[in-house]
Protein backbone atom coordinates (compact mmCIF):
# COMPACT_ATOMS: atom_id res chain seq x y z
CA UNK A 1 0.00 0.00 0.00
CA UNK A 2 1.45 3.25 -1.11
CA UNK A 3 1.28 6.13 1.34
CA UNK A 4 0.82 3.98 4.47
CA UNK A 5 3.73 4.31 6.85
CA UNK A 6 5.19 1.02 7.95
CA UNK A 7 6.58 0.73 11.47
CA UNK A 8 10.35 0.53 11.47
CA UNK A 9 11.70 -2.99 11.52
CA UNK A 10 13.34 -3.91 14.75
CA UNK A 11 16.27 -6.24 14.84
CA UNK A 12 17.76 -7.82 17.85
CA UNK A 13 18.40 -5.43 20.70
CA UNK A 14 21.99 -4.35 21.12
CA UNK A 15 24.02 -6.49 23.52
CA UNK A 16 23.77 -5.31 27.11
CA UNK A 17 26.55 -2.98 28.18
CA UNK A 18 28.05 -3.23 31.62
CA UNK A 19 26.12 -0.81 33.77
CA UNK A 20 29.16 0.50 35.58
CA UNK A 21 32.49 0.34 33.86
CA UNK A 22 35.75 0.51 35.75
CA UNK A 23 37.08 3.90 36.73
CA UNK A 24 40.47 4.97 35.39
CA UNK A 25 42.03 5.52 38.80
CA UNK A 26 45.02 7.27 37.28
CA UNK A 27 42.85 9.98 35.72
CA UNK A 28 39.82 10.13 38.04
CA UNK A 29 39.93 12.02 41.32
CA UNK A 30 38.92 9.80 44.27
CA UNK A 31 35.97 10.63 46.52
CA UNK A 32 36.07 10.98 50.29
CA UNK A 33 34.12 8.17 51.94
CA UNK A 34 33.21 8.62 55.59
CA UNK A 35 33.15 5.16 57.15
CA UNK A 36 31.69 4.43 60.59
CA UNK A 37 32.44 1.07 62.21
CA UNK A 38 30.69 -0.63 65.11
CA UNK A 39 31.14 -4.04 66.69
CA UNK A 40 28.03 -6.21 66.88
CA UNK A 41 25.52 -4.20 64.86
CA UNK A 42 24.94 -1.21 62.64
CA UNK A 43 24.49 2.25 64.04
CA UNK A 44 20.85 3.36 64.18
CA UNK A 45 19.31 6.20 62.19
CA UNK A 46 19.31 8.50 65.24
CA UNK A 47 23.11 8.22 65.56
CA UNK A 48 23.32 10.40 62.44
CA UNK A 49 20.45 12.78 63.27
CA UNK A 50 22.60 15.81 64.14
CA UNK A 51 25.18 16.91 61.60
CA UNK A 52 28.56 17.31 63.27
CA UNK A 53 27.64 14.79 65.99
CA UNK A 54 28.05 11.61 63.98
CA UNK A 55 29.44 8.54 65.78
CA UNK A 56 33.05 8.90 66.94
CA UNK A 57 34.34 5.70 65.34
CA UNK A 58 34.92 7.32 61.95
CA UNK A 59 37.55 6.53 59.35
CA UNK A 60 37.91 8.63 56.22
CA UNK A 61 38.91 6.76 53.07
CA UNK A 62 39.69 8.12 49.64
CA UNK A 63 38.32 5.70 47.06
CA UNK A 64 36.36 5.42 43.81
CA UNK A 65 32.81 4.33 43.02
CA UNK A 66 34.13 1.11 41.47
CA UNK A 67 35.63 0.02 44.81
CA UNK A 68 34.40 -3.45 45.76
CA UNK A 69 33.20 -4.48 49.19
CA UNK A 70 36.29 -6.73 49.30
CA UNK A 71 38.57 -3.69 48.85
CA UNK A 72 36.68 -1.82 51.55
CA UNK A 73 36.82 -4.86 53.86
CA UNK A 74 40.60 -4.92 53.56
CA UNK A 75 40.80 -1.18 54.33
CA UNK A 76 38.53 -1.53 57.38
CA UNK A 77 40.71 -4.39 58.65
CA UNK A 78 43.69 -2.01 58.70
CA UNK A 79 42.00 0.26 61.27
CA UNK A 80 39.57 -2.00 63.16
CA UNK A 81 41.25 -4.89 65.03
CA UNK A 82 37.92 -6.72 65.55
CA UNK A 83 37.54 -6.95 61.76
CA UNK A 84 40.77 -9.00 61.59
CA UNK A 85 39.30 -11.99 63.41
CA UNK A 86 39.32 -15.03 61.15
CA UNK A 87 35.56 -15.58 61.61
CA UNK A 88 34.53 -11.91 61.43
CA UNK A 89 31.67 -10.98 59.15
CA UNK A 90 31.27 -7.39 57.96
CA UNK A 91 27.89 -5.94 57.08
CA UNK A 92 27.86 -2.79 54.96
CA UNK A 93 25.12 -0.14 54.96
CA UNK A 94 24.73 3.20 53.21
CA UNK A 95 23.68 6.14 55.36
CA UNK A 96 21.93 8.96 53.52
CA UNK A 97 19.13 11.49 54.03
CA UNK A 98 15.63 10.46 52.96
CA UNK A 99 13.16 12.83 51.27
CA UNK A 100 12.33 14.43 54.64
CA UNK A 101 16.02 15.00 55.43
CA UNK A 102 16.23 12.29 58.09
CA UNK A 103 19.16 9.91 57.84
CA UNK A 104 18.44 6.31 56.91
CA UNK A 105 20.75 3.31 57.40
CA UNK A 106 20.21 0.79 54.57
CA UNK A 107 22.10 -2.50 54.52
CA UNK A 108 23.64 -3.23 51.11
CA UNK A 109 25.98 -6.23 51.47
CA UNK A 110 28.15 -8.53 53.55
CA UNK A 111 31.64 -9.98 53.42
CA UNK A 112 33.76 -12.30 55.51
CA UNK A 113 36.95 -10.82 56.94
CA UNK A 114 39.04 -13.31 55.02
CA UNK A 115 37.56 -13.35 51.55
CA UNK A 116 36.45 -16.53 49.96
CA UNK A 117 34.70 -15.03 46.96
CA UNK A 118 31.28 -15.61 48.47
CA UNK A 119 28.69 -13.22 49.78
CA UNK A 120 29.02 -9.75 48.24
CA UNK A 121 32.81 -9.44 47.86
CA UNK A 122 32.72 -8.38 44.20
CA UNK A 123 29.89 -5.83 44.41
CA UNK A 124 30.98 -2.23 43.90
CA UNK A 125 29.74 0.95 45.51
CA UNK A 126 28.26 2.05 42.17
CA UNK A 127 26.43 -1.25 41.62
CA UNK A 128 24.90 -0.96 45.08
CA UNK A 129 23.54 2.54 44.41
CA UNK A 130 26.11 4.60 46.30
CA UNK A 131 25.91 8.35 45.71
CA UNK A 132 28.71 10.78 46.52
CA UNK A 133 27.95 12.22 49.95
CA UNK A 134 26.55 8.98 51.39
CA UNK A 135 28.27 7.57 54.47
CA UNK A 136 29.21 3.92 54.88
CA UNK A 137 28.31 2.13 58.10
CA UNK A 138 30.12 -1.14 58.79
CA UNK A 139 28.91 -3.58 61.43
CA UNK A 140 31.61 -6.03 62.48
CA UNK A 141 30.10 -9.28 63.73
Amino acid sequence: MAGVAQPPKRGLPPPPRPRFGPVDREKTCPLLLRVFTKAGSHHVNDDFAVRGKEPKDEVQIYTWKDASLRELTDLVKEVAPTARRRNAKLSFAFVYPDKRGRFVVREVGQTFSFGNGRLDDGKTLAELGFEIGDYLDVAIM
